[in-house]
């Protein structure tokens, strides 16, 4: 065992030098990528910022109210929002949205497809299969780690941890759905002629549908838990306040911005539910 021990692989080492190559031999690219995605998530922080708050809440009790009929739920995310915004955390709380928005969208363009060609694919899912409980297992902290070398400090590296995080929900629920569409459905469907395109959109894509909002949901809550650690790279929203008053150790900060990201994660959970799931729990 000794023998063992004295003779470590260098697996640290390896992954050092791959990363110190990437840096010196594609650095343009990552600066582009870097400075493109920073510029998105700051042109839609402005934009939101430029309605005044009243609209936004507004907005968004409408919206909660079209997508569950429930004057309770209107009510709740209008105070909700309101509470935030006399507590002096909405730039923060906007902040924090578009970036739990645009993770969310990202994991979500790249998940679905990838759930469904491994549904589709055997093999695809098992190549993905070690690659997705890797993700998921790795703390969170060491993502940031290669992609604040890469990306630099800022917003981006707080985006692309995030969604390394994220995605495994959308392709592990687009897959199991799609996979658990009942076989006379696809046979019902190949009786009338159906091309693989329309069985995907006319019968695979409906039926697994609630597993894929599931997914979706499950995103958007995976991207929200990763505000505060993507504070430490330097991305803004709710996250700061929280470091900072650990850093401080500000009880009175520390909670109030706590309670802002839990208020905005209740919203986001509520609202993005499947209509009528509410009620159920």
């Amino acid at each position: 065992m000794d023998w063992l021990t004295d003779h470590k692989l260098p697996l640290g080492s390896w992954m050092e030098a791959f990363v110190d190559w990437l840096t010196m031999n594609a650095a343009g690219f990552f600066d582009a990528i870097s400075l493109s995605l920073e510029w998105v998530i700051l042109s839609l922080v402005d934009v939101f910022l430029w309605f005044p708050a009243g609209v936004i809440v507004a907005l968004v009790a409408v919206i909660a109210w079209a997508l569950h009929r429930r004057l309770s739920l209107a009510l709740f995310s209008a105070g909700a929002l309101l509470l935030i915004l006399n507590l002096g955390y909405w730039t923060e709380m906007i902040q924090t949205l578009v970036l739990v928005l645009t993770a969310t969208s990202l994991s979500v363009l790249l998940g679905i497809p990838l759930g469904i060609l491994a549904a589709h694919k055997r093999w695809v899912y098992t190549l993905l299969r070690p690659v997705l409980d890797l993700m998921q297992t790795i703390p969170t902290f060491v993502y940031l780690i290669p992609t604040l070398v890469l990306f630099g400090l800022g917003v981006v590296p707080g985006l692309i941890s995030t969604i390394i995080f994220a995605i495994a929900a959308p392709i592990r629920l687009t897959y199991l759905g799609i996979s658990r569409v009942p076989e006379e459905l696809i046979e019902a469907g190949k009786a009338f002629g159906a091309s693989h395109s329309k069985l995907l959109f006319k019968v695979e894509l409906p039926a697994a549908m609630p597993s894929i909002m599931a997914g979706v949901t499950q995103c958007i809550m995976l991207s929200l838990s990763m505000v505060v650690i993507a504070a430490l790279v330097g991305a803004d929203g709710l996250g700061k306040p929280v470091i900072r008053a650990l850093n401080t150790v500000n009880i009175s900060q520390g909670f109030e911005a706590g309670l802002a990201i839990v208020l905005v994660a209740i919203i986001l959970d509520r609202i993005c539910k499947k209509p009528g799931a509410s009620e159920e729990g």
